[in-house]
């Protein structure tokens, strides 16, 4: 079987890695193109092009896929089937018609809950006990075909979106080999049309964390956003990054430093408290409450926010 494969980040490198050895033939690799990063803003190519690079594999990366003629490659690559991880462009309807037993899609959720562009992280920020990975078959609308095969994970309490990526990730190639092994035999099965929910795209604006919410959300969404883009909270002038926190007792202002200590900073929230332990500081690195504090001293009454 020729697999075609269209993917970008590391969630779609662990697929191809996967494909690859299984043996699978991958003769054309779409993703997108090179993205400026890091301090120097070099340019950088995604980790799914490196992968293919450095097996051999021919790699095209159009803007967009509106044109017919950026097709030509995966016409002329004649793939029996295309396989789609994380790839971020909207495949028309005359690219899904190439490959002569179409398109499969890895979704990092239990369709039809979390369509769209962020599952892993909305699924973290909704407080959802089980997620897992679907592979679907690709039609126009979005994340809306029918499943082939569908396989749940729970969801660890102190799980973040860097953790959970990975379980899934790796659950995602797995699943994908089977699938394209037992290719002829599935019945596809419709999505049901209870239960649908959208995974909205990461705005770095929900980064800013809102004191006057429960302690219990603002967890989940410090553990949501880890690593990309990191909550977010200010101290007078200083924007501080805030990745690790447990709740704890406590009732003051939200945003109000209720105690400063090395296990942990505790901070009133809408309801609740949080206890801080790990931040970091404009330049800075990920620290440790007790690192953090040696070098950015804190004290019980102040206030993070906007006081």
């Amino acid at each position: 079987m020729k697999a075609a494969f269209a993917g970008t980040p590391e969630f779609a490198a662990v697929a191809l890695r996967a494909l690859l050895a299984a043996g699978f033939e991958i003769p054309l690799v779409l993703t997108q193109p090179d993205r400026p990063a890091g301090r120097g803003q070099k340019l950088v190519a995604s980790p799914v092009k490196q992968m293919a690079l450095a097996h051999g594999i021919a790699v095209h990366q159009p803007e967009k896929l509106r044109d017919p003629a950026t097709h030509q490659s995966l016409i002329d690559a004649a793939p029996d089937v295309l396989v789609v991880a994380a790839y971020g462009l909207i495949l028309p309807q005359a690219v899904l018609d190439i490959p002569t037993q179409g398109c499969l899609n890895i979704h990092a959720s239990l369709l039809p809950r979390w369509r769209g562009a962020a599952p892993i992280q909305r699924c973290l920020e909704a407080g959802d006990l089980e997620t897992g990975v679907t592979i679907m078959q690709m039609e126009a609308g979005l994340d809306t075909g029918p499943m082939l095969l569908v396989e749940s994970l729970k969801v660890g309490a102190d799980e973040t979106a860097a953790s959970l990526h990975d379980r899934l990730a790796e659950q995602g190639g797995r699943l994908i080999v089977d699938a394209l092994r037992r290719l002829d035999s599935f019945q596809p099965t419709l999505q049901p049309t209870e239960g649908v929910t959208y995974a909205s795209k990461i705005d770095k604006a929900e980064a800013a964390i809102d004191w006057t919410q429960p302690a219990t959300v603002i967890e989940r969404r410090i553990r949501a956003f880890d690593p990309f883009p990191g909550c977010t909270t200010t101290l007078g002038d200083v924007t501080l990054k805030l990745w690790r926190a447990q709740l704890t007792e406590g009732n003051g202002q939200p945003g109000e430093i209720l105690a400063v200590a090395p296990a942990g900073i505790t901070v009133a929230c809408g309801e609740g408290a949080l206890r801080l332990i790990e931040l970091q500081k404009p330049g800075g690195r990920r620290l440790p409450s007790a690192d953090f504090l040696a070098g950015f001293p804190l004290m019980v009454g102040q206030h993070f926010g906007n006081h």
